[in-house]
C-alpha cells in the first residue's frame, strides 16, 4: 500500500492555481499582436526577436539534452491493474487513464477489506438470525475469563473508537481550516493579477490622452494601445471571473467534505457509545439493531478510507511534481498541457508594446525640453514664449535602446524613478497671462502635463517584467513554491490526522461491534447460570 506519511490535501489546489493563471482551451494570456511597425521601431523589433530567440534556441537545445522530464517518476511507480499490474513509469499525468489505475489500485486493500468486511460479517449475522430463530437452545454455563476479557476488550475498543472520531473531528477542522488559507492564497494572487492586468489597461487608456505643450503620441502607438488593450481588458475579466467561479465550486466542494467528516465522526461517535450502554444493560434487542447499522457504516467509512488513499497519493504526487517543475523550468512535462504559458511571439510582442509606449511617451517629454523649454524665445514666438531663464532642463532618460533593450541612463539625463522631484525645480511662477515671473523653464502647467507622462511612463515600465513573467510563468512558479513551503505542512499533516483518524474508527467499531455480540453472549450466559444457580439452591433449601 502506498505510503501516505507525505501527503497533501486534494489534487484541485494544483489545477484551481493552473486554471487561475491559465485561459479556456490553453490558450495564453494575450493573443499574438498583428500591428504594423516601421522605420526604427520595426528594427528594434527585429533585434528584439533575434535576441529572444536566441535565448529560446538555448532552452530548447537543454530540452533536447533533458529530453522530457517525468515528474514524480520514483514516487508513482505503482502497479498498473490496467497494465497486467506492471509498474507505471510515466510518472505524475492526471491526463494518463494509466496512472489513474495505478494511483487508485493502493486503495485497493480498503476496497477489498469492506468487500471482504460486508459479505462475512453479513454471512454471519445471517447465521446468528438463523440460529436464534431456528434452533433454540438453553445457555449453557459461561467462563469468566471469557466474560472478563470479553468486557475488558470491549472498553478498550470503545475508548479507541472515540479517541478516533475525536482524531476525525479534530484534523477536519483543521485541514478546512488550513485549506482555506491555502484556497485565499491563490485567490488573493489571482485578484492581484487581475487588479494588475485593469491598471495596466487604464494606463495605456491614459497614455493616448498623454499631452504635453500639444504634442501627442503617435497614431501608429495609438492604435497599438487599442490592440493591448482590448486584450488586457478580456484577460482581466475572464481571470476575474473564473477566479469567482472556481473559488465558489472548490468551498463548495470543501463543505460537503467538510459536512461528511463531521457526521461521520457524529455518526460513529454515537453509535459507539450507545452500542456500549445497550450492550452493558444486557439490551441485546437495540443491540442486534445497532450492529446493522454498524455493519453497513464500517463498510461505508473503509471505502471512504480508500477514496481517501486515493486523493492523499494523487496530491502528495502533485506537490512533489510542482517542486520539480519549478526547480525544471525549461523542461517539457505533463503540466505543460495544463500550464502552457511560453508563447513566443505572445511574450515578446508584449514587452515590445510596453516598451515602446513607454519609450515614446519619453520622447514626447524630451520634444518638449528639446524645442521649447530650453530655448530662449523672443517674445513675439507665442505661444512658445514664456520667459524662459536661467538652467537648461535635463532631458529624461530612455530606459530602453531603439531595440528595445535596457540601457543605463546617462549621467546627464534624469531617471524616470526621480524625475518629477527633479523637474520641480526647474518651474516659474507665471503672471494670469501665462509668463514666467520668476526664474525656470517650466510653467505649471507644462510640469503638470510632464509629470502625468513621466508617471505614466514609469508605470509602465515596472509592468514590463510583469507580463513576461506572467507569460513565461515565473509568476506561477512563484505562486507553487509559496504553496509548497508554507501551506503544504499543515496540510499535510492534518490530511494525515484525517486519514489516521478514519482507519482507528473504521478498526476500533469493527472490532466493537464483534465484542458487542460476544460480550451480550457471555453476559446472557452468565446470568442464566446465576439465575440457575439460584434456582438449584432455593429448591435444595426448599
Amino acid at each position: 500500500m502506498q505510503s501516505t506519511k507525505n501527503t497533501l490535501p486534494f489534487a484541485f489546489l494544483l489545477l484551481l492555481v493552473a486554471l487561475f493563471f491559465v485561459f479556456a482551451n490553453g490558450e495564453p494570456y494575450f493573443s499574438t499582436f498583428n500591428t504594423p511597425t516601421s522605420g526604427e521601431n520595426q528594427r528594434g523589433i527585429n533585434d528584439f526577436s533575434e535576441t529572444w530567440g536566441t535565448k529560446r534556441l538555448l532552452a530548447e537545445e537543454q530540452n533536447d539534452v533533458n529530453s522530457s522530464l517525468v515528474l514524480a517518476e520514483e514516487r508513482t511507480a505503482r502497479k498498473d491493474p490496467l497494465n497486467g499490474l506492471k509498474k507505471y513509469r510515466g510518472g505524475w499525468n492526471i491526463s494518463e487513464k494509466h496512472y489513474w489505475g495505478s494511483v487508485a489500485f493502493t486503495a485497493a486493500p480498503f476496497f477489498i477489506m469492506a468487500l471482504a468486511w460486508f459479505v462475512i460479517f453479513g454471512l454471519c449475522l445471517s447465521l446468528i438470525c438463523l440460529c436464534y430463530c431456528c434452533c433454540t437452545r438453553e445457555p449453557y454455563g459461561y467462563s469468566k475469563l471469557a466474560y472478563a476479557l470479553s468486557l475488558i476488550l470491549l472498553i478498550l475498543f470503545t475508548v479507541v473508537a472515540i479517541v478516533g472520531c475525536v482524531v476525525l473531528y479534530t484534523g477536519q477542522a483543521k485541514f478546512h481550516h488550513s485549506t482555506n488559507k491555502t484556497l485565499k492564497y491563490v485567490v488573493r494572487q489571482a485578484d492581484t493579477t487581475a487588479e494588475k492586468l485593469r491598471n495596466l489597461s487604464d494606463d495605456l487608456a491614459s497614455a493616448k490622452k498623454i499631452a504635453v505643450a500639444q504634442v501627442f503620441l503617435p497614431v501608429q502607438v495609438q492604435s497599438d494601445i487599442d490592440e493591448i488593450q482590448t486584450k488586457l481588458n478580456t484577460s482581466s475579466y475572464d481571470l476575474s471571473e473564473k477566479t469567482e467561479d472556481n473559488q465558489d465550486k472548490i468551498e463548495h466542494v470543501l463543505d460537503i467534505v467538510r459536512l461528511v467528516l463531521i457526521i461521520l465522526s457524529a455518526v460513529m461517535l454515537f453509535l459507539t457509545f450507545i452500542g456500549f450502554l445497550f450492550s452493558i444493560f444486557g439490551m441485546q434487542c437495540m443491540v442486534y439493531t445497532l450492529v446493522i447499522f454498524g455493519w453497513i457504516l464500517v463498510t461505508l467509512t473503509f471505502v471512504l478510507c480508500g477514496v481517501f488513499l486515493v486523493l492523499h497519493n494523487v496530491t502528495s504526487d502533485t506537490c512533489v511534481s510542482m517542486n520539480e517543475w519549478v526547480e525544471n523550468p525549461t523542461a517539457h512535462t505533463a503540466l505543460d498541457d495544463i500550464l502552457p504559458c511560453v508563447d513566443n511571439a505572445t511574450a515578446q510582442e508584449t514587452s515590445i508594446r510596453s516598451k515602446e509606449v513607454t519609450s515614446q511617451l519619453v520622447n514626447v517629454i524630451n520634444q518638449v525640453i528639446t524645442n521649447i523649454s530650453n530655448i530662449n524665445f523672443a517674445p513675439n514666438f507665442t505661444p512658445l514664449y514664456f520667459n524662459q531663464s536661467g538652467p537648461l532642463v535635463p532631458l529624461l532618460c530612455n530606459p530602453h535602446r531603439p531595440d528595445f533593450t535596457d540601457r543605463v541612463c546617462d549621467p546627464k539625463e534624469v531617471a524616470l524613478i526621480n524625475a518629477t522631484q527633479v523637474y520641480s525645480q526647474f518651474v516659474c511662477q507665471v503672471s494670469p497671462s501665462g509668463i514666467c515671473t520668476t526664474t525656470g523653464r517650466l510653467t505649471p502647467d507644462f510640469y503638470s502635463q510632464m509629470a502625468g507622462g513621466i508617471k505614466l511612463s514609469y508605470s509602465l515600465y515596472l509592468y514590463g517584467p510583469f507580463l513576461v513573467e506572467l507569460q513565461d510563468c515565473t509568476f506561477v512558479r512563484q505562486t507553487f513554491t509559496e504553496i509548497s513551503h508554507e501551506y503544504c505542512p499543515g496540510l499535510r499533516r492534518y490530511s494525515n490526522w484525517i486519514y489516521i483518524g478514519l482507519l482507528m474508527v473504521s478498526l476500533a467499531v469493527l472490532l466493537s461491534l464483534v465484542f458487542w455480540v460476544v460480550y451480550g453472549r457471555e453476559r446472557r450466559h452468565r446470568v442464566y447460570t446465576k439465575t440457575l444457580i439460584a434456582r438449584t439452591e432455593v429448591d435444595k433449601s426448599s
